[in-house]
């Protein structure tokens, strides 16, 4: 049975609600967002790396008429950008303006003018003097005993905090007897692996207009992943009560995690717009975007102890990841990439050190799967040495290992854990190896000739959200209002943003299917921070199951005052009524089965409750979910390499999800091709480079940074998708997330199709044409 066979609503295909405005060019985003009165911002970034500012001259900008600001205007208060961990373990090391340059692109003044021309005329006119100091893009350089401190102190949990080697943070964990583990092990196998910095490149560069208000506060206009985050922070910096400060919610032009912070030109547009007494818009430029934020490059060195029946007893994994020039919460990533690694495999004993380490490069922040792809990468190159060693299938290996029904899964790292309780593994690896006859596939490195195939697979997981039985050090609820329209329409108010994915059209879903409503009958209304409870963020693939859990607890709750008011019109007890979907009417129709006279549709209790003047039909929700359930994804690739070139062909892909009830089937299926998509991008072309100055030299979309067009992006005719048949009772109706988990495994599936078309295994990514080649002729992967 299909969802779309158990649902009158979900399961099936829908025209999105945004559709005609997104496809028109009506739908407005932040940079669309225009005031009277409004000045233009412009920032003015460094161009050295790393650098002490001497001085600062801004008459010449100031002479022109325009509103100049510098570290002396404003606020010195130290906060994070990103304020998704509690705040006794939060780093705060950014102030709005540099108090010293730490890396090329950071904002050292703003202007606004009253247009554009003006304000970049403006902010060309300041002169700074630098003084120039040691740069370092490498995390090792930068934790030299005699390296330049990129911070002396910063704070951590509110208290000052000496930086001390450019380290950020440390995490430590370890479980179980591990060197007993590993002497007991028949084999291991281990491999030093390394993961690149790469730009999101999300469609939407980033913009802020803010708007002083009459009684000192501010209205926002913003692009986010989280209005109330940006409303706290803005509160934070500028000490504004925030019942005075209101944030919109403003379609967002995709982000992958590059919004999950409260973006720099935010508290740059506050500053301006309070300085001026006016509106100021401030825009980034796609260069600017580029120079703003990227995926945390990793050096992870694994080591994997089994048994000869496959059966794995232990690991031992350290990690360094390049934070970039500033915190913005590198100590959760630390945490959540051991909880990839023993949520992947069941692993009894692991000892797991984590550091993060400022370097004189990009913030890293979260990108999808946050630390996930990273890690999953070395897990799987490793799982398939591993069946190699022992003469197994690697499907076979990962049967045997893998964290399913049952068992114990960290969702967000040590203090986040529960118990899986949906599991489509088995389902989803058999029809994976049917589609792509993984019966024809051939030994390692037994091709010959110039054009050779390989087939390989990965699996792989995410989160659905950071809900646990107890709290951890992530915050993790989200919040819903459900009104029911004196038409019998549904408004749902949420502060719950969409990336572009479909995830309001799944909670006007989810409300419609609980309040048995036709789909065209339910909307999200427009929300801003003062009239929706609280969310934290979209984020952790938990749009769907937390967000959407949040809308459907509102939604039961209305459900029941339905029942109940309907129960007193009809002159009945509310336990003999029923809500249900009448097909032949296309309305919400209640009626008491025993007495087929007693009926109403929802339209006529609603105009009843409004003209009789007894209610509006309304209830709101805060929702945190105990549990974070994994949405497992497999992948499996036929590719061929051109050894002349080194160039990799996708032939063919096979990818499956077990998302749990899915909510719109399209939709779904192209959040598996957008992962394939991304993931080939990580897997064979993108890496964030800089030169020995800290210059960025891959600023670009398609030449330098080197993001798939469309003519390198797998050929979507060749692909298949299919979705395990599960239900996961935790969830709303059944469903778990999908978007992040479709991305996670994809690299390390290239890295063992590769491996099996020409024999070279691969332990850096990206693995580009060229290293390819080099390793063809004799050289090493580097």
């Amino acid at each position: 049975m299909t969802d779309g066979d158990r649902f009158e609503i979900l399961g099936k295909d829908s025209r999105r609600k945004n559709a005609v405005a997104r496809v028109t060019g009506r739908e407005r985003y932040s940079v669309d967002v225009t005031l009277p009165r409004m000045l233009h911002g412009r920032v003015l970034v460094s161009p050295y790396a790393h650098a002490r500012i001497k001085g600062i001259d801004v008459s010449a900008a100031e002479a022109m008429g325009a509103v100049v600001l510098t570290f002396d205007d404003i606020p010195k208060v130290r906060y994070n950008e990103r304020i998704i961990t509690t705040p006794s373990v939060l780093h705060k090391d950014f102030y709005v303006l540099a108090d010293k340059v730490r890396y090329r692109g950071e904002a050292v003044a703003a202007v606004a003018a009253e247009t554009e021309d003006l304000a970049e005329k403006a902010v060309r006119a300041i002169e700074v003097e630098y003084e120039s100091l040691p740069v370092y893009t490498e995390p090792r350089e930068a934790m030299a005993g005699d390296a330049e401190p990129i911070y002396d102190r910063v704070l951590w949990g509110g208290e000052p905090f000496d930086i001390k080697r450019n380290v950020a943070c440390e995490r430590d964990i370890e479980e179980g007897d591990v060197e007993a583990a590993f002497a007991d092990a028949d084999v291991v196998v281990e491999g030093s692996f390394e993961t690149p910095k790469v730009y999101h490149a999300q469609m939407e560069p980033k913009t802020a207009i803010c708007d002083p208000e009459p009684d000192g506060g501010l209205t926002v206009w913003c692009t986010t992943q989280s209005i109330h985050n940006v409303r706290i922070v803005l509160g934070e910096i500028f000490d504004i009560p925030l019942s005075k400060i209101n944030v919109k919610r403003v379609p967002i032009g995709g982000t992958f995690g590059s919004s999950i912070q409260m973006n720099p030109p935010i508290p740059v547009a506050a500053a301006l717009a309070l300085k001026a007494g006016r509106p100021v818009k401030v825009s980034m430029t796609r260069e600017e975007d580029a120079h703003d934020h990227a995926r945390y490059g990793t050096q992870i060195d694994l080591k994997l102890a089994a048994q000869k029946d496959g059966t794995l007893l232990g690991a031992k994994m350290n990690l360094i990841a390049d934070t970039g020039a500033h915190n913005i919460q590198p100590y959760s990533f630390l945490g959540v990439c051991a909880g990839w690694l023993v949520s992947l495999y069941r692993i009894p004993a692991i000892r797991y050190k984590g550091t993060a380490v400022y370097t004189n490069t990009t913030p890293s922040c979260a990108m999808r799967g946050f630390g996930n792809p990273q890690v999953t990468f070395p897990t799987e190159s490793l799982m398939d040495e591993l069946a190699h060693e022992l003469g197994m299938d690697p499907v076979e290996l990962r049967l045997r290992n893998y964290v399913g029904m049952g068992d114990t899964f960290w969702g967000q790292g040590p203090l986040v854990r529960s118990i899986v309780h949906s599991d489509g593994v088995p389902e989803l690896l058999e029809r994976g190896k049917k589609a792509i006859r993984w019966q024809d596939r051939k030994p390692k490195g037994s091709k010959t000739g110039r054009y050779r195939r390989g087939i390989g697979m990965a699996r792989g997981f995410h989160t659905s959200s950071a809900g646990a039985p107890q709290p951890g050090d992530v915050i993790d609820f989200s919040g819903a209002m459900v009104k029911v329209n004196t038409d019998g329409s549904v408004d749902v108010i949420t502060a719950l943003m969409d990336h572009g994915g479909g995830t309001h059209e799944a909670v006007a879903k989810l409300v419609a299917e609980t309040l048995c409503v036709p789909l065209g009958e339910v909307d999200l209304a427009p929300a801003e921070t003062r009239s929706t409870v609280y969310d934290v963020c979209t984020h952790a693939t938990r749009g769907v199951y937390a967000g959407g859990g949040a809308a459907v607890k509102a939604a039961e709750t209305v459900r029941d005052e339905i029942i109940e008011t309907a129960a007193q019109f009809m002159d009945v007890m509310p336990d003999a009524l029923e809500l249900t979907f009448d097909r032949n009417r296309g309305h919400s129709v209640i009626h008491a089965p025993a007495i087929p006279d007693r009926t109403m549709t929802l339209a006529e209790l609603a105009t009843r409750c409004w003209s009789e003047s007894r209610k509006t039909i309304a209830a709101v929700k805060s929702y945190r979910a105990t549990n974070c359930p994994p949405a497992y994804v497999t992948v499996f690739l036929d590719i061929e390499i051109d050894t002349w070139t080194g160039h990799v062909e996708t032939r063919r892909a096979v990818m499956g999800s077990d998302c749990g009830t899915v909510i719109n089937p399209r939709l779904a299926a192209g959040q598996l091709e957008g992962g394939l998509s991304m993931g080939a991008g990580y897997a064979i072309y993108e890496d964030a480079e800089w030169d020995a100055r800290g210059h960025l030299e891959s600023g670009g979309y398609w030449i330098d940074a080197k993001t798939p067009a469309i003519g390198e992006t797998p050929y979507l005719e060749h692909l298949e998708v299919h979705f395990a048949d599960t239900y996961e009772p935790t969830g709303p109706f059944g469903a778990k997330g999908i978007g992040e988990a479709a991305m996670n495994p994809v690299a390390a599936a290239y890295a063992n199709a590769i491996y099996n078309a020409i024999g070279i295994r691969f332990y850096s990514l990206p693995i580009t044409a060229e290293k390819i080649l080099k390793a063809l002729r004799g050289g090493t992967d580097e």
